[in-house]
């Protein structure tokens, strides 16, 4: 399985779904929390080209915040860019 990054803030309601969607699949994940940490949010804006949070990486696939997680697991993507 590829690794997994997930950019997030502790009280994002959007990371909260996106972090469940991943644990519900068994998928393990590094967590990166841009909370009080300007210098790891400009890092994570600078890499996805957005500021917001969530920003999930997939290996070296950029795939979006939670709206985009959940979009290609409703697609039937999701399953296999982890295996890929």
């Amino acid at each position: 399985m590829k690794p997994v990054t997930v950019y997030s803030s502790d009280y994002c309601p959007y990371c909260m779904r996106a972090k469940q969607l991943l644990a519900s699949k068994d998928v393990a994940f590094e967590e990166i929390k841009v909370d009080g940490k300007p210098q790891v949010r400009a890092a994570m804006a600078q890499k996805a080209g957005r500021t917001s949070v969530p920003q999930i990486w997939i290996g070296d696939t950029h795939v979006g915040g939670c709206d985009d997680l959940y979009a290609l697991e409703r697609a039937g993507k999701l399953d296999a860019l982890l295996q890929a």
